[in-house]
């Protein structure tokens, strides 16, 4: 009987464990650095990004394969990975942060939650703080987030050349949304 009770007591403790962290492996980031006066897009999206929620503090991390960013034409991602985002030399980004309003967000209640994150960007071997805007859906056992905020690439010790200025923007726009499952 004492082996049953042990049994089911970890089986119920890991299952709220389970609950307490969300998890997902392809979030979507998109990049977008096209300027005003480009006659091309220069943007990206990654499929690849993985993440983790935790439900009781509002803390999360977000990490990124550089190279798994995908452009419409190969040698925009060639230039990317080589010449900006050095992906050989700087392989990853990561995002941690935590929701600053965090007590607004009730995770057993569907709605959508506008929502304050800071946190630490670390790219192109710099970190720097990063406060943005974003949205938190609840909807059954889906939680959806979402953010779209801009970086100066030159915070990271990313040089745009003036050959291509006319094209690149020095800020791109950021785009996350990631979707994890409760269960």
């Amino acid at each position: 009987m004492k082996k049953i009770l042990l049994s089911l007591m970890l089986l119920v403790g890991l299952n709220v464990y389970a609950q307490d962290t969300l998890s997902t492996n392809n979030a979507t980031i998109n990049f977008d650095a096209t300027s005003a006066g480009s006659p091309e897009k220069i943007e990206a999206i990654s499929k690849q990004v993985k993440s983790k929620l935790l439900v009781k503090t509002g803390d999360f991390v977000f990490a990124i394969q550089m190279q798994s960013f995908e452009f419409e034409k190969s040698l925009m991602k060639d230039h990317f990975n080589e010449n900006y985002v050095e992906s050989t030399k700087y392989p990853r980004a990561t995002f941690k942060g935590a929701i600053q309003d965090f007590a607004k967000v009730n995770f057993a209640k569907d709605g959508k939650y506008p929502v304050v994150v800071k946190g630490t960007m670390d790219m192109h071997g710099v970190k720097k703080e990063v406060t943005a805007n974003g949205t938190l859906t609840i909807s059954g056992d889906k939680v959806t987030a979402s953010s779209s905020f801009k970086l100066l690439l030159s915070d990271f010790n990313i040089e745009v050349p003036p050959v291509v200025g006319d094209k690149l923007a020095k800020q791109a726009t950021i785009t996350v949304n990631a979707t994890y499952n409760k269960k």
